[in-house]
């Protein structure tokens, strides 16, 4: 079962999401802190967001023009923290990288940091729709003044799923999360609501995932709707259920993304 979504629906959700966390921060406060990451307040948060949407733009561009310039993503975020107006500043690259995105041939080649299902171009948008919608979640939990349920995001099944396929398909395995087991662990993943499922085998060696895989008799099930296993394993809060090894606790410690 296909969860990869249409090009355009990854602008879409980049151009949304861009505009719900403009509204909630500037509803909130720059001061305000984000309590589903509480080191940050939200001007380090659109910093942040503003500094990997310049950080993708820049990616594109290099590809594309075959210049590549030095990107220091600490000097653009102090950048983004010393604007007269962040959010305006958060919008202006969200809006260059959009541009880019569609200015970009869909057959271009761009060298990307994970394994993808996709072309370049739509794995660079499907990862940056994901990372503004997770951190519009995270300015709305600013606002709110508590981290955001599945009550309280925007947020479709099928834009989740996408979401989740990409965690465990593309995120899990990359080397800097060291998600290994010395005793072989399988875990069964499944949402609720639309049918899709993910078998995650863990051992010495990199984790192995098959979508659309059930498990039998595993160590654990992971479970729960697609926006709130979305939310849970992007450490949103847990909005799922679960069987067996608690594989949540080190899912969080290693998780870090």
């Amino acid at each position: 079962m296909s969860s990869t979504l249409p090009f355009e629906t990854y602008l879409d959700a980049i151009v949304e999401s861009t505009a719900r966390l403009r509204e909630d921060s500037a509803q909130s406060g720059l001061s305000t802190t984000v309590p589903t990451c509480p080191q940050w307040n939200v001007s380090h948060l659109l910093a942040h967001q503003g500094m990997v949407h310049r950080w993708a733009t820049h990616a594109l561009s290099v590809a594309a023009t075959g210049t590549d310039t030095d990107f220091d993503r600490e000097e653009v975020e102090r950048a983004g923290l010393t604007a007269d107006d962040t959010c305006a500043w958060l919008q202006e690259g969200s809006d260059r990288l959009v541009d880019r995105l569609r200015a970009t041939p869909s057959d271009a080649k761009v060298p990307f940091f994970m394994d993808s299902p996709l072309p370049d171009r739509d794995s660079w948008a499907r990862r940056q729709s994901h990372e503004t919608t997770i951190h519009s979640v995270d300015a709305l939990g600013a606002r709110l003044g508590y981290q955001p349920g599945e009550g309280d995001v925007d947020v479709e099944p099928t834009f989740a799923v996408d979401g989740v396929d990409e965690l465990l398909c593309s995120y899990l395995p990359r080397p800097k999360f060291d998600m290994r087991s010395s005793a072989p662990v399988t875990v069964a993943v499944h949402t609720t609501d639309t049918g899709h499922a993910w078998a995650l085998s863990f051992s010495e060696e990199a984790p192995v995932v098959v979508r659309d895989r059930t498990v039998d008799n595993p160590d654990a099930v992971v479970s729960g709707t697609a926006v709130g296993l979305y939310l849970t394993l992007w450490n949103r809060g847990t909005h799922t259920s679960y069987e067996g090894r608690d594989v949540l606790a080190l899912w969080r410690d290693r998780m870090k993304a």
